[in-house]
Protein backbone atom coordinates (compact mmCIF):
# COMPACT_ATOMS: atom_id res chain seq x y z
CA UNK A 1 0.00 0.00 0.00
CA UNK A 2 2.79 2.47 -1.47
CA UNK A 3 2.18 6.22 -0.37
CA UNK A 4 3.41 8.98 -2.71
CA UNK A 5 3.85 12.63 -1.05
CA UNK A 6 3.97 15.28 -3.64
CA UNK A 7 5.17 18.22 -2.44
CA UNK A 8 8.28 21.07 -2.69
CA UNK A 9 11.43 20.87 -0.49
CA UNK A 10 10.43 24.45 0.93
CA UNK A 11 6.86 24.05 2.01
CA UNK A 12 6.31 24.19 5.82
CA UNK A 13 3.26 22.12 5.20
CA UNK A 14 4.98 19.82 3.35
CA UNK A 15 7.40 19.64 6.06
CA UNK A 16 5.00 19.17 9.07
CA UNK A 17 3.09 16.39 6.78
CA UNK A 18 6.72 14.38 6.30
CA UNK A 19 7.43 14.76 10.02
CA UNK A 20 4.19 13.32 11.19
CA UNK A 21 4.17 10.19 8.70
CA UNK A 22 7.91 9.81 10.28
CA UNK A 23 6.97 10.50 13.52
CA UNK A 24 4.25 7.45 13.01
CA UNK A 25 6.53 5.32 11.00
CA UNK A 26 4.56 5.23 7.51
CA UNK A 27 6.56 4.63 4.54
CA UNK A 28 6.06 6.62 1.42
CA UNK A 29 7.40 7.98 -1.62
CA UNK A 30 8.74 11.53 -1.86
CA UNK A 31 7.98 12.99 -5.76
CA UNK A 32 8.55 17.14 -6.47
CA UNK A 33 5.01 17.97 -7.32
CA UNK A 34 6.55 20.19 -10.10
CA UNK A 35 9.06 17.56 -11.82
CA UNK A 36 6.23 14.95 -11.71
CA UNK A 37 4.33 16.50 -14.65
CA UNK A 38 1.09 14.78 -13.27
CA UNK A 39 -1.04 14.83 -16.08
CA UNK A 40 -5.17 15.68 -16.38
CA UNK A 41 -5.90 12.04 -16.01
CA UNK A 42 -3.74 11.77 -13.25
CA UNK A 43 -5.47 15.47 -11.52
CA UNK A 44 -8.61 13.85 -12.32
CA UNK A 45 -7.92 11.09 -10.62
CA UNK A 46 -6.61 12.84 -7.57
CA UNK A 47 -9.54 15.33 -7.60
CA UNK A 48 -11.87 12.08 -8.16
CA UNK A 49 -10.25 10.02 -5.21
CA UNK A 50 -9.85 13.34 -3.06
CA UNK A 51 -13.60 13.81 -2.43
CA UNK A 52 -13.73 17.41 -2.88
CA UNK A 53 -14.83 20.42 -4.46
CA UNK A 54 -12.51 21.13 -7.19
CA UNK A 55 -11.49 24.65 -5.78
CA UNK A 56 -9.70 22.87 -2.81
CA UNK A 57 -7.30 21.37 -4.96
CA UNK A 58 -5.78 24.73 -5.92
CA UNK A 59 -3.32 26.27 -4.01
CA UNK A 60 -4.88 29.89 -3.23
CA UNK A 61 -2.18 31.31 -1.41
CA UNK A 62 0.59 30.67 -4.08
CA UNK A 63 1.74 32.83 -6.97
CA UNK A 64 0.88 31.31 -9.96
CA UNK A 65 -2.57 31.31 -8.54
CA UNK A 66 -2.42 35.14 -8.42
CA UNK A 67 -0.69 35.94 -11.38
CA UNK A 68 -2.99 34.48 -13.48
CA UNK A 69 -6.28 35.73 -11.60
CA UNK A 70 -7.72 32.44 -10.95
CA UNK A 71 -9.73 33.87 -7.77
CA UNK A 72 -11.94 35.88 -10.42
CA UNK A 73 -11.71 33.46 -13.30
CA UNK A 74 -11.84 29.99 -11.99
CA UNK A 75 -15.78 30.26 -11.26
CA UNK A 76 -16.42 30.77 -15.46
CA UNK A 77 -13.75 27.85 -16.30
CA UNK A 78 -15.42 23.95 -17.01
CA UNK A 79 -14.07 20.90 -14.99
CA UNK A 80 -12.00 20.05 -17.47
CA UNK A 81 -10.53 23.20 -17.79
CA UNK A 82 -9.66 23.51 -14.22
CA UNK A 83 -8.00 20.06 -14.45
CA UNK A 84 -5.75 20.93 -17.30
CA UNK A 85 -4.76 24.36 -15.46
CA UNK A 86 -3.71 22.04 -12.56
CA UNK A 87 -1.66 19.58 -15.14
CA UNK A 88 -0.11 22.73 -16.36
CA UNK A 89 1.45 24.16 -13.62
CA UNK A 90 2.35 21.85 -10.65
CA UNK A 91 2.72 24.97 -8.29
CA UNK A 92 -0.78 25.30 -8.80
CA UNK A 93 -1.80 22.66 -6.94
CA UNK A 94 -2.65 22.59 -3.14
CA UNK A 95 0.29 20.80 -1.17
CA UNK A 96 0.95 18.10 0.34
CA UNK A 97 -1.02 16.13 -1.91
CA UNK A 98 -1.00 12.49 -0.35
CA UNK A 99 -1.83 9.51 -2.77
CA UNK A 100 -2.59 6.09 -2.08
CA UNK A 101 -4.65 3.29 -3.85
CA UNK A 102 -7.81 4.00 -1.96
CA UNK A 103 -7.61 7.87 -1.14
CA UNK A 104 -6.02 10.88 -1.56
CA UNK A 105 -5.61 13.53 1.01
CA UNK A 106 -4.66 17.68 0.08
CA UNK A 107 -2.94 19.76 2.60
CA UNK A 108 -1.91 18.41 5.97
CA UNK A 109 -4.38 18.32 8.83
CA UNK A 110 -3.68 15.76 11.38
CA UNK A 111 -6.84 14.87 12.21
CA UNK A 112 -6.95 13.71 8.43
CA UNK A 113 -4.27 11.99 8.31
CA UNK A 114 -5.15 9.85 11.71
CA UNK A 115 -8.13 9.09 10.55
CA UNK A 116 -7.19 7.48 7.04
CA UNK A 117 -3.34 6.27 8.41
CA UNK A 118 -3.45 4.75 11.56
Amino acid sequence: NMITVYGIKNCDTVKKALKWLDTNKIGYEKRHIVDAKLTTKEIEDIYRKSGLPIQKLFNTSGRVYKELNLKDKLKDMTEKEKLELLASDGMLLKRPVLVNRAFVLIGFKEEEYKEKLL
